[in-house]
């Protein structure tokens, strides 16, 4: 099923779990990503990164979609 701007529910449910704060401990988010979503880790991060390049998730979710692809930007300075 998808919204009116075009997201799937999985994308959704991917943009809803970075809005989460995740200071939990070690492996919670990545628990909770095989719980609720049943993706192994690396395959959510992938779909994450394919998100942030969609503008379909910058209008569902500005403030999250801005704020991981400035994440993205400096993590790729460091390399």
């Amino acid at each position: 099923m998808t919204d009116d701007t075009g997201l799937s529910e999985r994308d959704r449910a991917i943009l809803a779990l970075e809005r989460r704060d995740w200071v939990s401990g070690p492996g919670a988010k990545e628990r909770a990503v095989r719980e609720q979503l049943g993706l192994v880790p690396v395959r959510y991060y992938q779909l994450l990164n394919a998100l942030l390049d969609d503008p379909r998730a910058l209008a569902h979710d500005p403030v999250t979609v801005n704020r991981l692809r400035r994440v993205r930007e400096s993590r790729r300075g460091e390399r």
